[in-house]
């Protein structure tokens, strides 16, 4: 079954470029664009997108009103929001995660990102753009870095591959750059994934995050490694 994307901007060139980008990918279906917000929510409720990507710029509903709106909505199944923005500040970025954004893209997003965007939005799972991945991450290191002596036990029982695949995850790597980084397959990592989650009783990549550096993970990974 093709993931149904609607696609939410202003402007009818940045809808039709992303509409460009996607139509060659075969399990990609655009079902509709529009550049206002209150639309944008209309077609969620009748046509039941898999995937919403939106920027922050629409009439008469900010991309971020819309999502905030949508989140509430009792919309089975919930549509996964990807949104991408020009304006990557702090405030911005942290109004989006809070939001509920499954994916964020900032500025000169690439072909390849934005697919890998929807495929990881569609499958419940984060991605974030590489400038906002590793800004977390440095707030993280910024953070009281001892691991929290509950979950040292739990993250000792991973594989060290388990452990890899983890600490790649934390640090923002998509599910295709694990795959790169690890010489391994696409479904090898989703399983690792699939895996890890059922493991660590967590519900998406969110919290694999937070497991990873409150356990102690990154370190152990680095330690695998070396």
């Amino acid at each position: 079954m093709p993931i149904d994307v609607l696609i939410c901007d202003q402007l009818p060139v940045v809808r039709n470029g992303i509409s460009a980008i996607l139509a060659p990918e075969e399990d990609i279906r655009v079902i509709d664009s529009t550049a206002s917000g209150i639309h944008a929510m209309m077609i969620a409720r009748t046509r039941r997108p898999h995937v919403i990507i939106t920027s922050l710029t629409l009439d008469g509903l900010s991309g971020l009103e819309m999502i905030k709106r949508l989140r509430k909505e009792d919309l089975s199944p919930a549509p996964r929001i990807v949104a991408f923005t020009m304006d990557d500040s702090d405030d911005v970025i942290s109004a989006l995660l809070h939001a509920g954004v499954t994916g964020l893209l900032v500025k000169e997003v690439d072909h390849a990102e934005m697919i890998s965007a929807v495929h990881a939005a569609a499958q419940g799972q984060m991605m974030l753009a590489p400038r906002v991945a590793e800004r977390l991450v440095t707030w993280f290191r910024r953070q009281d870095s001892r691991p929290e002596g509950g979950l040292q036990p739990v993250a000792a029982a991973l594989t060290p591959r388990e452990r890899q695949v983890l600490s790649l995850i934390a640090r923002g790597r998509s599910t295709e750059q694990v795959a790169v980084d690890l010489a391994i397959g696409i479904a090898t990592v989703r399983t690792h994934v699939y895996r890890l989650r059922n493991k660590l009783e967590v519900r998406d990549r969110a919290q694999l995050v937070s497991f990873a550096y409150r356990s102690g993970v990154m370190q152990m990974a680095t330690a695998d490694s070396s």
